[in-house]
């Protein structure tokens, strides 16, 4: 495995921010945003829902280049145009190597990813796009099934993969799968940036943890994360985390 990093951080131009009173500038974690270095393998971005997680993910992936609803570089198809003006206002901090491939897979417009797929595939001869994530159209397949396959298949090693939320479909005998495909990926030289929920998914190793919060963004651990301490909360006394649930 050699010592690449193809994205090492992003910067917010705050000076260049309109007001920090509007959305997508007044949510929590880019109130306090100046700049976020990147592990060179796997990094997660992690908190409660409208934390801006995931708003930050898009407006990285909208940076370098990805089409704003999904699929690699060449992916210029457009359903809905709903992505915030933050990538306007970004810089990516890339480093000296470029890579050979990159995704941007996002759990809510991964159907329409698929829905293009098909749209090329009927005007086109020779290879079918398909083919590359497997040779069975998405659409054929459960949502899971359909997630492992551009797992598995689609991506080659050597890559940038900004990932929104990849546990949506998984369940957790696959998340622990995308763990292993994950570090395959890895140690092909491939960098993984990540927006999740999943504790199973940020338990990946030696990975950098950003928990977005009201009060900003801080790195965590993954025993220090919400996420960790709530599930092992329920579990370890799911009886009593009942009661007060369903009764108080």
């Amino acid at each position: 495995m050699l010592n690449t990093q193809y994205l090492r951080s992003t910067k917010l131009n705050r000076d260049e921010v309109p007001s920090f009173k509007k959305y997508p500038f007044n949510l929590p974690s880019l109130k306090t945003l100046d700049e976020l270095f990147f592990h060179p393998n796997v990094t997660f971005l992690i908190g409660e829902n409208g934390m801006g997680k995931s708003t930050l993910l898009e407006a990285i992936a909208v940076s370098l280049g990805f089409n704003p609803e999904g699929g690699s570089y060449n992916f210029n198809f457009s359903t809905y145009d709903s992505h915030s003006p933050l990538g306007d206002y970004l810089k990516v901090i890339k480093g000296v190597i470029k890579p050979d491939d990159g995704f941007f897979l996002r759990a809510e417009s991964f159907y329409n990813v698929a829905s293009n797929i098909e749209e090329l595939d009927r005007g086109a001869g020779g290879r079918r796009v398909i083919d590359s994530f497997g040779g069975v159209s998405l659409h054929e397949q459960s949502h899971g099934e359909a997630f492992f396959a551009t797992f598995l298949h689609r991506f080659g090693g050597n890559g940038l993969y900004i990932l929104d939320e990849p546990e949506a479909a998984l369940s957790p005998l696959r998340q622990m799968s995308m763990l292993t495909r994950i570090h395959d990926l890895v140690n092909e030289n491939s960098q993984f940036i990540i927006a999740t929920h999943s504790p199973i998914i940020m338990a990946y190793p030696d990975a950098k943890i950003f928990e977005f919060t009201e009060a900003g963004i801080r790195e965590s651990t993954l025993e220090e994360t919400n996420h960790y301490k709530i599930m092992k909360q329920f579990f370890d006394d799911k009886n009593r985390m009942l009661h007060h649930l369903l009764n108080d």
